[in-house]
């Protein structure tokens, strides 16, 4: 999985403007198990390079997408982040490995609890899964030193803005379903000053609200 992923990342530099993703990042997806996340039916496929139903219109990212993901969103040990779509809980596995608390939230009801039950069985005890609209995103814990958002939107919510720190990153799919989309990082200012940058075009499903 992870030459696949150091092969894909060498065909898309030129897009995202780097040659390699950092090793912290890729330690990460070395231990966490992927196929723990992935529906018994799909087992065999848990490792290839590519996104995989989990049931609900949704799925587990490709691992690609996860590592140049989390690496944009450059995560610190002592970092506080918020995750908006827990899916499986696989790239909340992969933060909680790299920062001090992730807090995830998932608009799917049997989703977040199957994810909470699932990560906690793999010993992730800095992370915190609730079953809410991602949109609004989790105010209670803000402000944030990063916001990985994990579905598409059409726009970049403005709760999420107001919950990021200053200095902070905010990595996001914006578009439609079906139409085009981009990855793109947004960077708050330390004097509160939004700058976006769009790295590459990505398809994902849509951010649901309710």
């Amino acid at each position: 999985m992870l030459d696949d992923i150091g092969r894909e990342l060498r065909y898309t530099r030129d897009y995202i403007g780097q040659d390699a993703f950092s090793e912290r990042v890729m330690t990460a997806l070395a231990l966490v198990p992927r196929h723990y996340f992935v529906p018994p039916e799909l087992q065999e496929a848990a490792y290839d390079n590519g996104p995989l139903p989990i049931g609900h219109g949704q799925t587990i990212s490709q691992p690609y997408i996860v590592a140049l993901m989390t690496d944009l969103l450059r995560p610190r040990p002592d970092d506080v982040v918020l995750e908006v779509g827990t899916g499986s809980g696989y790239q909340t596995a992969v933060l909680a490995r790299l920062v001090r608390q992730v807090y995830s939230l998932e608009i799917v009801t049997a989703l977040a609890t199957a994810a909470a039950s699932r990560l906690r069985q793999l010993g992730c005890a800095n992370v915190e899964v609730h079953n809410s609209d991602g949109y609004a995103g989790w105010p209670e814990h803000a402000p944030y030193d990063g916001i990985i958002v994990t579905a598409a939107a059409p726009c970049i919510p403005t709760a999420l803005l107001a919950q990021l720190k200053p200095g902070a990153r905010l990595v996001i799919p914006v578009g439609e379903q079906g139409g085009p989309q981009e990855l793109l990082v947004v960077e708050k200012g330390a004097n509160g000053a939004i700058t976006r940058r769009a790295v590459l075009p990505v398809a994902f499903v849509p951010l649901v609200q309710r």
